[in-house]
């Protein structure tokens, strides 16, 4: 099948004024108009877009146009009643205000997860969003093989992967050839770097977290991954991308807790901004934390049981998760032998001692 190039079609029931305006005020250019004696349909092209304008009934549209400076008004309207809005070419990550909230969400209580880009499943595990700043997702790959996806980047401000299950083959811009992220392992996508997710192994599971929570993925159709010459040390707005890989990373002792600590080196890769690490319980089986004095505090069980005592009890199993709000201390009681807490925090150093 041999496919031409594809026209929007707007209702216009007088073409001359409309015309006018596409072309002498927005700078789109006549492809085709007829009938000569007594116009009445004419193809415009101009800014990406071919614009069939014709007689008829219908919504007259909305043209948005990526204008540096935007013009004033921002906002304008042709003849035909389509509606045209100037917007920035590449406005700039909007972070919502925080609404912070104590979150508890339990796998057992969760809604069947839903099906997302690329064919991956996603499981919410903060509802609420806090008001928009953060999302975090549980997700997971069933089947496993070559993943439907493309290269991509999203607008962000902080965006982490953590692999709890199997693994993935994955490419990144100036990062070398394609890598595999395993269990344990934690990937920072710096802000606008371009990757993919080239396949998995069947039950791959990752935890990902995002600010804000609505953010923007892009596709570059031009970009050819991987790119010729590695650049490990590249900075992407501010930060650097970083493959941490559990297997080559000690657990250390988490001060005189009786905890031990797996690292990830998520602080000194975005300045920071945020810290992953994973605990464990080495010689005891409860930890009291005192209140944080971040934005953000998150926790997801990896494997094993534990209670969290914040508002009570709440007995935790593997793939729950929580957030604990600014100014809130909590504790850990009762941590099985086998218990790993993934625990995320904005800025790093949020939690500035803990005790046992």
């Amino acid at each position: 099948m041999v496919l031409g190039p594809a026209e929007v079609q707007l209702p216009c029931a007088d073409l001359a004024p409309t015309l006018a305006f596409f072309t002498g005020e927005l700078g789109f250019r006549v492809e085709t108009i007829f009938p000569a004696d007594d116009p009445q349909v004419a193809v415009i092209s101009g800014h990406g877009l071919r614009l069939r304008l014709a007689p008829g009934a219908g919504d007259p549209g909305i043209i948005r146009l990526a204008a540096e400076p935007r013009p004033n008004p921002a906002v304008v309207t042709a003849p035909n009643g389509t509606r045209i809005e100037f917007v920035e070419p590449d406005p700039p990550v909007e972070v919502p205000p925080l609404e912070p909230e104590f979150v508890l969400t339990r796998q057992a209580d969760s809604p069947d997860a839903g099906a997302g880009r690329a064919g991956m499943l996603y499981r919410d595990l903060i509802p609420s969003r806090l008001g928009g700043r953060f999302i975090a997702s549980h997700i997971a790959i069933p089947d496993g093989g070559p993943v439907a996806d493309w290269v991509h980047f999203h607008k962000v401000r902080f965006q982490m992967i953590f692999c709890r299950r199997g693994w993935a083959r994955l490419v990144y811009e100036d990062q070398g050839p394609p890598f595999l992220m395993q269990a344990g392992d934690c990937v920072l996508q710096p802000p606008r770097i371009r990757h993919r997710v080239l396949e998995s192994s069947p039950g791959f599971e990752v935890v990902e977290i995002g600010c804000p929570a609505l953010h923007e993925t892009l596709a570059d159709h031009e970009m050819e991954l991987p790119t010729a010459a590695p650049r490990p040390d590249r900075d992407f707005g501010g930060q650097r991308f970083l493959h941490s890989v559990a297997a080559e990373t000690p657990w250390t002792p988490l001060g005189a807790t009786g905890f031990e600590v797996r690292e990830s080196g998520m602080a000194k890769a975005t300045k920071g901004l945020a810290d992953v690490r994973v605990i464990r319980p080495a010689h005891t089986r409860g930890l009291e934390v005192p209140p944080h004095i971040g934005e953000f505090f998150f926790g997801f069980v990896l494997e094993g049981a534990v209670t969290l005592e914040h508002e009570g009890a709440q007995a935790l199993q593997a793939a729950d998760a929580f957030v604990i709000p600014a100014g809130e201390a909590w504790r850990l009681s009762g941590a099985s032998g086998d218990l790993e807490l993934l625990e995320v925090m904005l800025p790093a150093g949020a939690v500035a001692g803990l005790k046992h």
